[in-house]
């Protein structure tokens, strides 16, 4: 089974989030608890939908990551943008945010 994530959207500011193992929306991806099982994941999606309810987050989503030298990578394009940022130069004087590439550097 592909190892997935929960991730969503904090309804307060709109940030990229995923849940960690404590139940805690985090803003890093290498934080958040890997469903590796049938169970684990309807847990992420119960979880999610009550997180959706609570009004805590939108765009609630479990998403495929895979494991690259330790560190977790969504697999779809998209969500590698909402973990790492633009994949573009976004304007001058941004940084963006911290990528998988620069933590192992």
């Amino acid at each position: 089974m592909v190892q997935k994530v929960l991730t969503a959207n904090r309804l307060a500011d709109g940030i990229s989030v995923w849940l960690d193992a404590a139940g805690n929306w985090n803003e890093s991806l290498q934080a958040a608890f890997v469903a590796r099982h049938k169970e684990a994941v309807e847990a992420l999606e119960t979880t999610g939908r009550q997180a959706f309810a609570d009004n805590k987050v939108v765009d609630v989503n479990v998403v495929d990551v895979e494991d690259v030298d330790g560190a977790l990578r969504p697999l779809r394009m998209r969500e590698r943008i909402r973990a790492e940022g633009p994949s573009i130069p976004y304007a001058a004087g941004y940084a963006g945010l911290k990528t998988i590439r620069a933590a192992a550097a």
